[in-house]
């Protein structure tokens, strides 16, 4: 899979919140692990993870995507 950098909340690339657009035609996103206790009332399948990420990220991620 190649990755392609959108947005990040690090300017300098250190490891932080970032949304990637694969070549699959798919998003990747990077944030902090969101406890299943804090999850109620959704599930999360086992493979799955949620993730929290800025509303301010994904906005630049697909202001990033439209150009």
């Amino acid at each position: 899979m190649r990755l392609t950098r959108l947005a990040g909340d690090c300017p300098d690339g250190r490891t932080c919140p970032t949304v990637y657009e694969t070549d699959r035609g798919t998003i990747v996103v990077q944030g902090y692990v969101v406890p299943a206790h804090d999850l109620t009332p959704i599930a999360v399948a086992d493979g799955e993870a949620a993730v929290e990420i800025s509303i301010a990220l994904l906005e630049e991620a697909v202001s990033a995507r439209r150009c």
